[in-house]
């Protein structure tokens, strides 16, 4: 199984850390989160990736080439040009992933105590996506049943609702957060074929979710950091020795 991490991101919300490098390398203990990802990845058993780039791609590369790929089989989905969002991004590496059953996606900028050859091996068989969750205070949630498939999103501040169900109840839905890391049947390759080349994968799942089987993963005691700002960057050491 191949597992691919989204870093062509252009780290708005990190700067100034990425006024003049990626995001997927800024650093947490000297140690950029691009490595740190990899290191879990490799202890659950992963050593084919994909990486998608855009933003400072050539620093990937570079960064990469330096550590002779950690060992492992990398390619590279290059965004030249226009950035994807993470549906396209995985739409646009479909010949590097398709083939395989399923793959992992994981995000450059979380970090979590994820038990992942666990979550995998608990995702449903049927499932095109099963989506690895966390309780977070938040006003935004996805929606599931109590056989945790996805059924809709809301913002509970707004009390915007977003559903392929009409009349759907949030408060008789399990709500949870989204981590960035999910596992995905290449039978989704398909399903993309109808989509832009520009969109969220979130988007995707929301608006298909009837017909297709979703589901959420909840790991008991699971615990996740989204290092993507500067005061959650600064965090991530302690949170990284805590785990």
């Amino acid at each position: 199984m191949k597992a691919m991490i989204l870093a062509a991101g252009l780290g708005k919300r990190l700067r100034p850390v990425t006024k003049d490098i990626p995001k997927a390398l800024a650093e947490v203990d000297g140690r950029p989160l691009l490595s740190i990802v990899m290191g879990r990845l490799r202890q659950a058993g992963f050593s084919e990736f994909v990486i998608n780039t855009h933003y400072f791609a050539e620093k990937i590369d570079e960064y990469l080439r330096e550590n002779d790929n950690f060992g492992c089989r990398i390619d590279i989905s290059h965004e030249a040009g226009l950035l994807l969002e993470t549906g396209g991004g995985i739409k646009r590496a479909r010949p590097m992933l398709e083939g395989g059953g399923s793959f992992l996606v994981h995000n450059v900028d979380i970090l979590s105590n994820l038990n992942i050859p666990e979550f995998i091996a608990n995702a449903p068989k049927d499932a095109l996506a099963t989506l690895a969750l966390c309780r977070r205070d938040s006003s935004r949630y996805l929606l599931f049943d109590d056989n945790m498939r996805l059924l809709g999103w809301t913002d509970a501040s707004s009390g915007r609702i977003r559903s392929p169900y009409k009349n759907l109840d949030p408060d008789k839905c399990r709500k949870y957060s989204f981590t960035g890391i999910h596992l995905i049947s290449d039978r989704i390759f398909p399903v993309m074929e109808e989509w832009d080349d520009v969109f969220s994968i979130i988007d995707l799942y929301l608006a298909v979710a009837a017909d297709y089987p979703i589901y959420g993963y909840l790991q008991d005691g699971i615990r996740m950091l989204d290092a993507g700002k500067p005061e959650t960057l600064a965090a991530a050491p302690e949170f990284l020795r805590s785990l």
